[in-house]
């Protein structure tokens, strides 16, 4: 193998591994001011609007150890339709959403999903499912969401049971805001981190 004394002088070494501010460039190129091959963003509509379904309003924030939220990150989102169904091809339930570089608050319009028979027969209660990237995180953040008016589902549900720390399972529950609104903030460090997957 070489090492960097055999690298010839005029290659400089390129930025660190990190997501951000790339991300956008790559996967959202229509928000970031760019322009792209297609008229939306790749996860633009998580659904057709004729999809069947309760409509529901998710916003949420990052926020580093100290509160303050990342403006360049960007939430990938899949999800189960109303019936609990993955999708079988195609971009059904699956979603992208960039931070504001304002306010750090990301918003997604979807249909609320229905519980999802798991590999084992269990039934998983209905959720979001979240891969983070930004600036500084080297590799993506998975952690899922939960709806707070679930909660014979949510008690029930095989993965937040297996959270050892059972009072850092409500860090996986949303916030109601309102009919059909709910509100999710991932706390990347500190007293109420988000549980993160190892997946």
């Amino acid at each position: 193998m070489s090492g960097a004394a055999d690298r010839p002088a005029d290659l400089k070494e390129s930025p660190s591994q990190t997501a951000g501010p790339y991300v956008h460039i790559g996967c959202l190129p229509n928000h970031a001011g760019l322009g792209g091959p297609w008229a939306e963003d790749l996860g633009a509509r998580p659904f057709a609007d004729d999809a069947p379904g309760t409509r529901v309003v998710v916003t949420g924030c990052l926020l580093d150890g100290t509160g303050t939220p990342l403006r360049d990150a960007m939430v990938e989102i899949w999800q189960a339709d109303a019936a609990g169904r993955y999708a079988g091809g195609g971009a059904a339930g699956f979603a992208r959403r960039a931070s504001d570089a304002e306010t750090g608050l990301w918003r997604l319009e979807t249909i609320k999903p229905g519980a999802v028979p798991g590999p084992d027969g269990r039934i998983q209660a209905p959720h979001l499912t979240l891969w983070i990237v930004a600036r500084g995180i080297n590799l993506g953040l998975h952690t899922r969401m939960y709806f707070p008016d679930e909660t014979a589902a949510n008690a029930a549900d095989p993965v937040l049971g297996r959270i050892e720390q059972t009072a850092r399972a409500r860090t996986l529950v949303a916030e109601a805001r309102g009919d059909g609104v709910y509100h999710f903030d991932i706390h990347l460090q500190g007293e109420k981190e988000t549980v993160f997957f190892d997946v």
